[in-house]
């Protein structure tokens, strides 16, 4: 049953025979209305005729107990008749016919006055036997010897025997055309069931049979269906829309190879970056045990748990970035101070800055409060200060100041170090939000120009600036530093 075939066969079935009872109906109701037409036109002077062969209903006589004798002669003559005579205010007076079979005792006179007067037939009158039943008849109206109206004649054309012997025929022949037309009727469904369907379905099956043919086929940038459908409208669009899902999932499945590219490329560049002290650790060690116990220097020690320390700060970028990628770190904003969170940071670097001899100027910090998370913004500020420490040679200058642009608040971060290629300085711009953004940061690998060369601090900074849905403006130039711009809000 839940084969469209099947449901669709149900159906059409269903409404063939819905109008084939309601045709029937019609044709019942046509048919009952054209005989009695028929039937009433052909007696429409019966009763002038009967009043004027009867001496005493030719004379108005309504009530005598001749008239009985009269009627049943008549009604020999003609078994589907039934008479009575009524007086002029329609109250039945004499008939042939037990007592108890009068079931109405007066006939409404305004369907006597509608035959009288000529109106259009059929015109359906009181049955004296039945409560519920009209029927068609014919009326005479009576005039006695002194002139005046003294009832009416009235005849009703198919009375009870006539009904008796046509419900026993219709019993016996009923079932017959019922099942002769109700066969037919089923046949006929079904043929046009299966040449209509053969129709609508035909286009269906053509596209049944390329998305078979598809899916032997691998995924590639130009996989669509290979014609355009024709037949109803909704064919049409499902192409169209398969179609559509096609381009998206091929294009879904091109940002996947992208994503897996840069994650592949990134992981390369972070093996790299891990084992530079990893070796120099390892080395630092394995000369210091290769030494004699007396020509052991300390310096060596010292350099490999500088190593070290620069191994366990990038394993713990590596778990931060983690973390930002499985969307396990929550944005807390609130009104923040910037100078005591720009002092807080000189603080935290100005000694590693002295060591290196590198001037850290936090200088020009007109902007007093902004709106962030605190925690969220000390990291990035740290990753870029620290970048900054790392490429700027001993004697360059990092500056930390604001700065206002087409009416905006910006935070920078200016050195003087070995500055960025244009490709990567486009590949860190496309991993920020537009301030305009209001949908959730999507935390992916995934930019259009290679990540690498950007390390894991930067990566950071790209997830955390997701976070905060901050724009960010980066100018450097190789050999001569890098300046980030932060928008703050």
């Amino acid at each position: 049953m839940n084969r469209l075939f099947n449901r669709l066969f149900l159906l059409a079935t269903s409404i063939v025979l819905l109008l084939f009872v309601a045709l029937w109906q019609w044709l019942q109701l046509n048919h009952q209305f054209s005989r009695n037409q028929i039937q009433q036109s052909l007696h429409r002077e019966l009763a002038d005729h009967m009043a004027h062969i009867n001496p005493l209903l030719s004379q108005g006589v309504t009530s005598d107990a001749a008239l009985k004798e009269a009627f049943h002669d008549f009604m020999l003559l003609g078994p589907s008749f039934e008479i009575y005579t009524l007086d002029p205010e329609g109250n039945v007076i004499a008939y042939d016919a037990k007592e108890e079979k009068i079931k109405t005792s007066r006939v409404n006179l305004q369907h006597i006055q509608q035959f009288l007067s000529g109106d259009t037939l059929p015109i359906l009158g009181t049955d004296p036997r039945s409560r519920e039943t009209q029927k068609i008849f014919s009326v005479s109206k009576l005039i006695n010897t002194e002139g005046l109206h003294s009832g009416y004649l009235y005849v009703i054309i198919g009375g009870e025997n006539y009904d008796s012997w046509q419900a026993l025929i219709n019993a016996e022949n009923q079932p017959k055309l019922w099942g002769a037309t109700l066969g037919f009727w089923v046949i006929f469904a079904l043929l046009l069931f299966v040449i209509l369907l053969r129709y609508f379905t035909r286009p269906l099956g053509i596209l049944t049979r390329d998305l078979n043919q598809l899916q032997q086929q691998p995924l590639s940038e130009d996989i669509a269906l290979p014609r355009r459908y024709k037949g109803s409208s909704e064919i049409s669009q499902l192409s169209e829309h398969i179609n559509t899902l096609l381009a998206e999932i091929t294009r879904q499945q091109q940002q996947v190879k992208r994503q897996q590219k840069a994650k592949h490329d990134f992981l390369l560049h972070l093996s790299h970056d891990l084992k530079t002290p990893l070796t120099a650790l390892l080395g630092y060690i394995e000369t210091w045990l290769l030494l004699p116990p007396q020509e052991r220097d300390a310096a060596l020690i010292q350099y490999a748990a500088n190593s070290g320390q620069t191994l366990q700060q990038l394993l713990a970028q590596l778990l931060e970035l983690a973390a930002l990628e499985n969307g396990q770190i929550n944005t807390q904003i609130q009104q923040v101070s910037l100078t005591e969170l720009l002092a807080d940071i000189e603080q935290t670097f100005l000694p590693r800055a002295d060591k290196l001899e590198i001037t850290l100027d936090f200088c020009d910090i007109k902007v007093k409060r902004i709106t962030t998370d605190p925690h969220l913004m000390r990291r990035i500020l740290n990753n870029l200060i620290d970048n900054a420490l790392r490429y700027t040679p001993k004697g360059g200058t990092i500056r930390i100041y604001t700065a206002k642009k087409h009416g905006q608040h910006w935070l920078a971060v200016n050195d003087t170090g070995a500055g960025m290629h244009q490709h990567e300085v486009e590949a860190l711009k496309q991993m920020s939000l537009a301030a305009s953004d209001d949908k959730p940061a999507s935390l992916s690998f995934e930019a259009k120009q290679p990540l690498p060369q950007l390390g894991v601090g930067l990566a950071i900074v790209r997830q955390l600036l997701k976070l905060l849905k901050c724009k960010i403006d980066i100018q450097s130039t190789p050999g001569k530093g890098t300046e980030f711009m932060i928008e703050l809000t």
